[in-house]
């Protein structure tokens, strides 16, 4: 066994978007600091800064502009010498991007996270973006951990085969591909033997994960194996389609010990008409259908979800069902969405197409409603006994620190503000709730009482941390993504 390089050079990340691209950057954290790199937060003091953006839609893409333009300024003001973009804009805009930046000097798309090696050997070209299906990440991809708690994301599948109106991520990342079970499973022993606690199983569309495969892999047996592995406390679902949720994965759910009950499951919308022109393939009835059979079933079901407003043809009755809906369904958390007119989609040639002053006053309304459905449901918290596995202290104070019940999903949902007895990060306590606001909540924990799992050994399934950089407005320039 060799040993491990120098950690000499300094090298920086930023990750924009979704935990499907915090994986893509973790991968490339591990192929730094395979290289010899060493990751520092400061990058006024890296060597090598990679941007790993988002391009999904309008507003992610002037994010992702705006921070290149931004860590670009390193080149002439700190210790940068090379910056490199990668990700989902430049899989989508290789040429538009090489042309109008020029102070990038490699580019990488959605699969070419192990290119990254090349690029720090010294020995790449500018242009290093690939075909989009070429990659998924693997157990034998080297991978540094970035998310606190004990906690990580595991890519199950890349890629989407749905044709939403609205969407063009299967033009970004390729058609579905499922990684083979044992794989899946081979990962997440790794993190387990590493102190993870918490394995949040996410992909585009992880309902229809081992349909690509020949060996009949199905997302329930998936489940089951990965909540077998020893040391995990936690397993939790994310991006599943409301198609053919099926009784196995409802039953694992609502009854095994370590997958929490716990559905995030993007909507998008409930009236039937919309729901034709998205292209999502059910009515609106069959999502109350779905929701009530859910509630009935899961004890304690968190819900989470995400809608669009303003997609074209949204009429205001349309509108006024989803709030509808959204009354009936009273879900814990939402997620809303102005529309993106995105020149590949679908959804780019409908007529009917809503202003923009009356998608942002959807957005608000819809919000508006689901703020108060949040704040009843945390109150209704208030006076329980919850687990709570600590993360380490809060962004606004170090003295004050912070943790997650199985109903809060990492960096996506609120917080469990901690007092009372003193607690280490990478801790699994019980927290009796005391206060709630919209989102956020607070724990007492009891001083006499002993951890549930106790905090894990220096740097066990610990990572330097990756920062997500405060969007700024850029310099002004303005660069122009054509599509083909």
């Amino acid at each position: 066994m060799s040993d491990p390089p120098d950690l000499d050079r300094t090298i920086h990340f930023v990750s924009l978007g979704c935990p499907k691209n915090r994986v893509d950057t973790e991968v490339m954290l591990g192929v730094a600091e395979r290289s010899g790199y060493r990751h520092v937060d400061d990058p006024s003091g890296a060597e090598v800064i990679v941007v790993n953006t988002c391009g999904f839609i309008d507003a992610a893409k002037k994010e992702s502009i705006d921070t290149i333009l931004e860590l670009s300024q390193h080149k002439a003001s700190g210790r940068c010498e090379r910056l490199v973009v990668t990700g989902c804009l430049s899989q989508r805009y290789p040429d538009e991007l090489a042309q109008n930046l020029p102070e990038v000097d490699h580019l990488l798309g959605s699969s070419d996270m192990l290119k990254l090696e090349r690029v720090l050997s010294g020995s790449a070209e500018r242009m290093l973006v690939g075909h989009p299906a070429e990659w998924v990440v693997g157990a034998s991809d080297p991978r540094r951990i970035s998310t606190r708690g004990r906690s990580a994301y595991v890519k199950i599948a890349e890629g989407c085969n749905r044709t939403c109106s609205f969407c063009v991520i299967p033009q970004i990342r390729g058609k579905q591909r499922s990684r083979s079970a044992d794989d899946v499973v081979r990962e997440v022993e790794q993190l387990a033997s590493a102190g993870v606690l918490e394995v949040n199983l996410v992909s585009q569309d992880t309902i229809a994960y081992g349909r690509d495969r020949e060996d009949s892999a199905g997302l329930a047996d998936l489940v089951r194996r990965v909540a077998a592995v020893p040391g995990l406390r936690w397993v939790r679902l994310f991006y599943l389609y409301p198609e053919k949720l099926d009784d196995e994965l409802i039953e694992l759910i609502a009854d095994h010990p370590v997958v929490v009950p716990y559905i995030d499951m993007p909507l998008q919308h409930a009236a039937d008409g919309m729901l034709r022109r998205m292209r999502r393939g059910h009515g609106g009835q069959r999502l109350y259908d779905l929701v009530d059979r859910l509630r009935k079933r899961v004890d304690g079901l968190v819900m989470r979800t995400a809608f669009i407003v303003g997609h074209p043809g949204e009429t205001d009755q349309e509108f006024e069902e989803l709030k509808a809906f959204v009354r009936h369904a009273e879900f814990d958390r939402v997620g809303v969405f102005q529309y993106s007119d995105e020149p590949t989609s679908r959804a780019y040639t409908l007529e009917g197409k809503v202003t923009p002053a009356t998608i942002a006053s959807r957005m608000r309304a819809l919000m508006r409603l689901q703020r108060g459905i949040s704040k009843k449901k945390n109150r209704a918290l208030v006076g329980q006994t919850l687990e709570v596995l600590v993360e380490g202290p809060s962004e606004d104070s170090e003295l004050v620190l912070v943790g997650r019940h199985p109903g809060q999903a990492p960096e996506i949902d609120g917080s469990v503000f901690i007092s009372g007895a003193e607690v280490q990060p990478g801790e699994l306590r019980l927290a009796h709730i005391t206060q709630a606001s919209d989102y956020d909540l607070v724990g007492e924990i009891d001083e006499g009482e002993a951890p549930l799992v106790g905090a894990p050994a220096p740097r066990a399934a610990q990572a330097n941390r990756v920062p997500h950089l405060a969007h700024r407005s850029s310099d002004g320039r303005r660069i122009t993504l054509k599509t083909v």
